[in-house]
């Protein structure tokens, strides 16, 4: 008898491939970097909208995330195309986040609280666009390949670009918005450009990529939202990941300012972020091989805690002055680039090791949840910067109406952007010994998975023969 199992993918992704995922990665770079590290900026120190309430813009779009999210991922597990289940939607992506992007930094004739409004609809908008987008495409890389290492590889080269992504957004879109609404109504639409030309070339990159086969996902999306919910591999990631993104918005909102206010020098923002992914362009292939040499949970300790102490060390930038500072990110950007691999690949695992366990395809509804909750905390990161600020007295303005701040303010400023960020690092570093899947827990899975299969083969073929296999011996093949 012949089996209609489908057949798992090779082992190895072509380099074809794994370049035309990894461009798409300019997406989730621009589209996590550039709010986080401008838009409270923009909202407080152009558009004049206070603090607190600007804080909140930024987070109350992420409350839609939590549907949109997991319903795409759900549309994209049940979905049936020539193009596969998750291209179309990458497609759709590219027609709504770019513009809506651009038009998030229009610069509309308003300041204060009508402003703010504005920029929280257009910045709902976008994260339409961007789950659409991106909750199909993290869904992919467990789906191209069977093996635990290879995953780590194919991500490899996403976290490459990633960081050349997070390099024109941390670098490029300062200088372009300068602090003027004219120059941020350029940089939005020069990178919904750049937005547009990545998300297409990843869904023509992608159309020969390899698929594992696994059958559409059945049942409600209650039942499909609990089976995500009730995986303790997924839900220990998740939880240890947030925390890691949490710390990394907070960071990003602070940046800014932390130029501005503490080294009295705002174009240091630019020369910041080139501390910051300078090492994550060079260190990727150690990160590989760590992972190999620790297993992921291991180099995912190390990334975490290099992350958490280069914020601490920040704390004495007022003695020791700006070059301090800069090396101290660099510390931070070898510790970021470790957890920006890591935690996918890991997640690629997580919903391997579900598709073996069981038999369906239910990618999306785990990277819907995982990418709802990761843009609701990177927002929550913002948020949580600004009630800081505004705990410490500070006072919004506009380009022609400059303020002196107080000295409270100033307070705010270097806590926000250090000992917060670290705390919750080091306590994501806590969840990370929670977490158990290994590659040796994975292969396991797989053997009892093929048992399984070709216990039910057997038991067909007998069926097929007029005859039924002893009890014992289903029981023994099932074991």
């Amino acid at each position: 008898m012949v089996s209609t199992a489908a057949t798992p993918s090779p082992s190895k992704v072509s380099l074809g491939v794994r370049l035309g995922y990894a461009v798409g990665s300019f997406c989730t770079a621009n589209f996590a970097t550039i709010p986080g590290l401008l838009l409270l900026f923009y909202m407080t120190n152009v558009l004049a909208v206070p603090a607190a309430f600007a804080g909140v813009v930024l987070f109350l779009p992420k409350a839609w995330d939590l549907i949109a999210n997991t319903l795409v991922g759900r549309w994209s597990d049940r979905t049936v195309s020539r193009w596969g289940p998750r291209r179309p939607w990458l497609l759709a992506g590219a027609l709504v986040l770019p513009v809506s992007f651009a038009l998030m930094f229009a610069g509309p004739p308003l300041t204060g609280a009508p402003a703010g409004a504005y920029v929280g609809l257009t910045f709902l908008l976008a994260a339409t666009g961007y789950a659409l987008y991106e909750v199909p495409y993290k869904a992919m890389p467990a789906e191209m390949t069977t093996d635990y290492h290879e995953r780590t590889s194919l991500l490899q080269w996403r976290m490459v670009l990633i960081s050349v992504g997070i390099a024109m957004s941390g670098i490029l879109a300062p200088m372009i918005a300068g602090k003027t609404a004219g120059g941020y109504r350029t940089m939005g639409v020069v990178f919904g450009v750049i937005l547009l030309v990545a998300m297409l070339a990843s869904f023509f990159g992608t159309a020969r990529a390899p698929f594992t086969g696994q059958q559409r996902s059945e049942g409600t999306l209650r039942e499909q939202l609990s089976a995500a919910r009730t995986s303790r591999p997924f839900m220990w990631l998740l939880g240890l990941s947030s925390a890691q993104t949490l710390a990394v918005g907070v960071m990003l909102a602070g940046s800014p300012y932390f130029a501005a206010y503490v080294l009295d020098d705002p174009s240091a923002t630019t020369t910041l972020f080139a501390a910051l992914v300078g090492p994550m362009l060079v260190t990727m292939p150690l990160w590989v091989w760590l992972a190999r040499r620790l297993d992921k949970r291991g180099a995912m300790i190390l990334s975490g805690a290099m992350f958490g102490v280069g914020g601490l060390l920040i704390l004495a930038t007022p003695a020791l002055g700006s070059l301090y500072a800069h090396l101290c990110v660099m510390l931070v950007g070898i510790g970021y680039a470790g957890l920006q691999l890591l935690q996918y690949s890991m997640l690629a695992d997580v919903i391997a090791y579900d598709g073996v366990v069981s038999g369906k395809r239910r990618g999306g509804v785990f990277t819907g949840l995982w990418t709802a909750v990761e843009n609701a905390v990177q927002a929550l990161g913002a948020t949580l910067y600004g009630w800081v600020l505004s705990a410490g007295g500070f006072l919004s303005s506009d380009p022609e109406h400059p303020v002196t701040q107080p000295d409270t303010a100033h307070v705010a400023v270097m806590v926000g952007v250090t000992l917060v960020p670290a705390l919750i690092t080091f306590a994501g570093v806590l969840m990370t010994l929670k977490y158990e899947l290994t590659a040796e827990r994975i292969d396991a899975a797989t053997a009892g998975a093929g048992a399984t299969a070709s216990a039910a083969a057997v038991a067909d073929d007998a069926g097929q023969d007029g005859g039924q296999p002893e009890t014992g011996e289903v029981l023994r093949a099932e074991e």
